[in-house]
């Protein structure tokens, strides 16, 4: 069974930053492209970012491009992102997924920018 457990959210002022993780099991993770999603109450789900297995190729939103970072660590199962420059619009669940999809397996993490 897949299990994918995020983590880092919070509430932080605009221009501040977050580290979300995601770790993983269940399922080879070391075989899998990751991709880290976002929603917002009321709107589909948008893909954030995602890493290939090896973690050597990675993609960007036009929104958080420059802003966000992906990584991993096939030893630990764990998948990451650090924002930074965070704006009101980041605010959303975040949540890790296999491959492209988009639909959420976690209970995903809560990210608040506001003053």
């Amino acid at each position: 069974e897949v299990q994918l457990v995020e983590s880092g959210g919070g509430m932080v002022q605009p221009g501040g930053s977050l580290r979300l993780s995601c770790v993983a099991s269940g399922f080879p993770f070391n075989m899998y492209l990751m991709t880290w999603v976002r929603q917002v109450p009321g709107k589909g789900p948008e893909w954030v970012s995602r890493i290939n297995a090896n973690g050597g190729t990675t993609w960007y939103a036009d929104s958080v491009k420059g802003r966000f970072t992906i990584s991993r660590d096939n030893v630990k199962n764990a998948v990451y992102l650090q924002m930074n420059s965070l704006k009101p619009e980041d605010t959303a669940l975040y949540y890790c997924a296999t491959g492209i999809n988009v639909g959420r397996v976690g209970p995903g993490t809560q990210v608040t920018v506001s003053t």
